[in-house]
């Protein structure tokens, strides 16, 4: 097949499940085109059947904002024609799904039929999508889609429960892509980070307020007070600085490393012993299955689809929003012996592998295949 993928490039979650998604259908011998406006930051093109077409908006002085939604429908229409794509599978309702709908229609005007797959991953819908000014774009962009999925069954109730939807809506869960994590030399590259008798604790995101980034770092503060230990920030965003600042006023700043974006979370997971995410909501928790593939169990809480990822006293523990204490009561029960924290890494992993790539790439396939059939 030749699909055309339509994400945003960031370190966001829905771009690496799109960009991973693509490479692994490119491996499978699909033909993979992605159509963006700006090269997705794990996308490595050394694939033939990995291609790469970059979204340009021109700037006129008459548009205060660029429309981009006009260019990516014009670019699609472009890619679809020149290469004779089979499917559009867009990654967010708005804008992608919006851009795609336009484009099946330009091209059903030149006798072109092309189905489009939307997925859903959580802020089109729980935030950006819910407001007022959007919602009826969203509904009408998820209602206009040949196939519809979401990446957890939280997020399709939040979904249903918000709009209007006539559309099926299919559960395919995030993926990872367990043969990639690197363990070699951690032993090593663990010691430039931590003594040998101090707990590495981490927490990846994009320093938005949604990540609850001080509860981050207050539950680090109640954990090592208790054991030695350190903290890895990983990311970037608007709440880096505050969190910057609260561990200066706790006087850890000196336990607390803060990394920005990096191409290297495998291998500073490798040398994780916890992972935190107490979220706010999360429509699924990949930085959560990232962890856990990687061996290291995670505190989390216990909202939006993260339930259905990190199972409680097995592959970690969950939490109330906002409760510190819990999580840090918990976290110390995962770290407070070898034999313990051993015991949830192996389980960690064992949870992941429920998520392995090769069980979650075939059921987009079948609905690629499905859509494509109902369509002639």
């Amino acid at each position: 097949m030749k699909i055309a993928i339509v994400c945003y490039p960031t370190f966001g979650g829905s771009g690496v499940v799109a960009t991973e998604l693509g490479l692994e259908l490119a491996h499978r011998g699909h033909e993979i085109h992605f159509i963006t406006y700006r090269q997705p930051v794990r996308l490595a093109l050394l694939n033939p059947n990995v291609h790469y077409h970059e979204v340009n908006v021109p700037e006129y002085p008459l548009f205060h904002y660029q429309p981009y939604e006009l260019a990516l429908s014009s670019k699609l229409v472009d890619m679809v024609k020149l290469y004779k794509i089979d499917v559009l599978h867009v990654h967010y309702a708005i804008p992608h799904a919006y851009a795609g709908y336009m484009a099946k229609q330009m091209l059903k005007d030149e006798g072109i039929t092309i189905p489009m797959v939307t997925t859903l991953h959580g802020t089109d819908i729980t935030l950006v999508g819910n407001h007022p000014f959007y919602k009826p774009a969203v509904t009408f962009s998820i209602n206009k889609s040949d196939v519809v999925t979401s990446v957890s069954q939280s997020l399709k109730d939040d979904t249903l429960r918000l709009f209007d939807i006539k559309n099926e809506i299919v559960v395919i869960p995030n993926f990872i892509e367990l043969d990639n994590k690197i363990t070699e030399n951690i032993h090593c590259k663990r010691s430039v980070m931590a003594r040998q008798e101090e707990r590495i604790v981490t927490h990846i995101s994009n320093f938005r307020k949604v990540k609850n980034i001080p509860d981050v770092v207050k539950v680090f503060y109640k954990i090592q007070q208790k054991i030695p230990a350190k903290l890895m920030m990983v990311g970037d965003g608007p709440e880096k600085e505050e969190a910057e600042k609260l561990c200066q006023e706790l006087g850890i700043s000196d336990k607390v490393i803060f990394f920005g974006n990096s191409h290297e979370i495998n291998q500073i997971l490798s040398y994780s012993d916890l992972f935190l995410l107490p979220s706010e909501t999360e429509s699924f928790g990949l930085a959560a299955l990232e962890a856990m593939a990687c061996h290291v169990p995670v505190i989390s809480s216990n909202s939006g689809g993260l339930p259905e990822v990190n199972i409680h006293g097995v592959s970690g523990y969950l939490s109330d929003v906002g409760d510190v204490d819990d999580m840090a009561e918990n976290a110390l029960a995962i770290l407070k012996d070898d034999t313990t924290l051993q015991q949830f890494k192996e389980n960690a992993l064992n949870t992941a592998k429920q998520f392995s790539i090769e069980k979650i790439v075939p059921l987009y396939e079948g609905l690629y295949t499905k859509a494509i059939q109902e369509s002639i």
